[in-house]
Order: C-alpha cells, then sequence, then structure tokens
C-alpha cells in the first residue's frame, strides 16, 4: 500500500520553477560567469555573491559580475558568450535540492501530475531535465521560449497545465522568484514561495504575495496533503 493515498490532496496537479527551486543550478551558473571574468584578466565574484543573481538567468548574472543592463553596448556579445560558456558545461555541480526526489516520489506515488515551468529557454532546459532525469517524468516541460511570453506572464504555467491536462485552478506553483508567484496568480493557482531558493529580487519572500512560504521542499507535503497522517 502506497504511504500516501492520492484522495487526501485536494490538488490536481503541482507546477515548479526549475533553477533555484528543483534544482540548484547555481554553480554552473555562475562558474559560467566567473569564465567571462577570468578571460577578460577580472578577478572573479565570489560564489554567495553571484548565487542570488541566478534566479534571472544570463540578465542577472551579467549585471551582479559587470554591472551591466540588457540595454549596455556589450550585453548582447557578452550574453552570447555567457550562454556558450554554460552549454559547455550545463551539470558539472548542479544538483537536485535535498528533498526534491523524495517529494517527487511521493507526488508520483499518489498519482499526482508534476510539471516544469522555467524562463531559461529550451536550448538548456530540455538537456539539463533530460540529465538530472526529471523531463522523462515530468507532464510538462514548459521554458521561456516555448510560449510568446516568459514569466511572470501566466501563459507558461497555463500552457503546461494544458499539458499535463489538470485544471489550473486546482493546481499549485512553486518558484523562488517573484515573478513566480504573479505568474502563478494569473495563471489562478495556489502559489507557493520557496525560500530555500535564490530569492534574487529585492522584496524578500515574505512580500510576493504567495499563499505559502516553505524553507524547504518537503515542507511542500503538509500542503499538498493537509490532511496526511
Amino acid at each position: 500500500m502506497n504511504s500516501v493515498n492520492p484522495v487526501i490532496s485536494p490538488y490536481h496537479g503541482i507546477f515548479f520553477d526549475l533553477d533555484g527551486t528543483l534544482a540548484d543550478t547555481a554553480p554552473d551558473l555562475v562558474a559560467a560567469t566567473n569564465k567571462l571574468l577570468i578571460e577578460r584578466n577580472l578577478a572573479p565574484k565570489p560564489y554567495e555573491l553571484l548565487r542570488p543573481y541566478s534566479s534571472a538567468g544570463a540578465r542577472g548574472l551579467l549585471e551582479g559580475a559587470f554591472g551591466i543592463a540588457p540595454d549596455h553596448a556589450e550585453y548582447i556579445s557578452l550574453r552570447d558568450e555567457f550562454m556558450i560558456n554554460y552549454e559547455n558545461a550545463l551539470l558539472v555541480h548542479s544538483v537536485l535540492f535535498e528533498g526534491i526526489e523524495h517529494l517527487l516520489q511521493q507526488l508520483e506515488k499518489a498519482n499526482l501530475p508534476w510539471g516544469i515551468v522555467t524562463n531559461k529557454s529550451e536550448r538548456f532546459t530540455h538537456p539539463l531535465t533530460e540529465l538530472m532525469g526529471l523531463r522523462q517524468r515530468a507532464a510538462s516541460t514548459v521554458c521561456g521560449d516555448t510560449t510568446p511570453h516568459p514569466k511572470p506572464h501566466p501563459a507558461p504555467i497555463l500552457h503546461a497545465a494544458k499539458i499535463a491536462n489538470v485544471d489550473p485552478t486546482k493546481s499549485i506553483y512553486v518558484g523562488d522568484d517573484i515573478r513566480d508567484v504573479i505568474a502563478g496568480k494569473a495563471a489562478g493557482m495556489l502559489t507557493v514561495a520557496a525560500a530555500y531558493g535564490y530569492c534574487g529580487c529585492k522584496e524578500p519572500p515574505e512580500a510576493w504575495g504567495a499563499d505559502y512560504i516553505i524553507n524547504k521542499p518537503l515542507d511542500l507535503l503538509q500542503i499538498i496533503f493537509p490532511n496526511r497522517g
């Protein structure tokens, strides 16, 4: 007999952000960024300084490392070089956060579909999630360039729910950035802020307006299965 009874969950599907929520990818993202600095004879930035910027991908990391925004003259060339660096070393030090594998196993035992909705492009998301053994198990994987709009627009989350054949208003979205909460709410989902993630925006998770805040992945089980013994 399964330890989780699917009938005790009021939710039909659980959807996750990728970077900073399911997977701790910051080590490889920061390494790709620091390679840019080193190749320009600049000192690499401390990991802890750049880690929070990982939530915003190349844009955030280039801001943290070089202090530049997308309108800077060198942004495009630096971004393209960063992407090559990252693509060549996608899964060196990246791992699932502690507790994620057990969490996903519990969802699967309960026959609850789960999916991934990330602003990371398909170019990186598909090979990374395949290498990590996630894409094969996910009911849907939607990337930043899968739909015309990335998060905080709700389109990617709604698309993921449609692929998984679940009602978004009876589903949960979990993420480590305020954009995740905005997108999840706009899609009609219950929202959960992953405070253990990168949380790179200026506002703390308590200010995002999420329905719940969790400090570790397994805290989510209490939300998904509120009547679990």
